[in-house]
């Protein structure tokens, strides 16, 4: 166990108390609550980094811890309506293909390595920027025409990158990826 894990393991507790914010009205609260969990992502990455504190665990844990409260905040905007249900099933359709494919290949005995692509990446950081930028507005601002634009944006790269780890996948089952 190292500190980025630990930061790591605090994005998981932290989720279920920013998702009950929300459930409960108190917007600014969660917001709050989701900014403390990108500020603790960033740092985690950058101790892993700077002092050579990166681990097979944490390779893992940080994407799934993500996932969690992204995912986690998606339902609940979209249930709340803040945010279109058909984004929604995008994003969180998304992410069940990938650990999907990621089961599968570990199942059949051809386990896929934790690399998130670049479009991920993006994609990613879109998604936190949309969240971020709809509890703003729901708690001090009123909605502007920003988060239409980045609704379209992250549903594009959410698109293009289920499109990339498909053809990662594809390629890694097929066994072109070790030629």
């Amino acid at each position: 166990m190292t500190i980025p894990n630990y930061i790591t393991i605090f994005r998981f507790i932290l989720a279920p108390f920013i998702v009950m914010a929300l459930l409960s009205g108190y917007v600014g609260t969660a917001l709050v609550g989701f900014v403390i969990a990108g500020i603790s992502d960033g740092v985690d990455g950058f101790i892993a980094r700077r002092y050579d504190q990166k681990s097979e665990l944490g390779a893992y844990l940080d994407p799934i811890a993500d996932k969690v409260l992204l995912v986690s905040l998606f339902v609940v905007l979209g249930v709340l309506k803040e945010l279109p249900v058909w984004l929604v099933v995008i994003v969180v359709s998304r992410d069940i293909f990938i650990i999907g494919a990621v089961l599968l290949g570990a199942v059949i005995g051809k386990p896929v390595e934790m690399h998130p692509l670049l479009i991920s990446k993006a994609n990613t950081a879109l998604q936190i920027i949309l969240v971020t930028v709809t509890l703003a507005e729901m708690a001090y601002f009123s909605p502007t025409g920003t988060r239409m634009i980045l609704i379209w944006l992250v549903a594009l790269l959410t698109v293009a990158s289920a499109t990339a780890y498909l053809v990662a996948w594809t390629k890694h089952m097929a066994g072109y990826d070790e030629k």
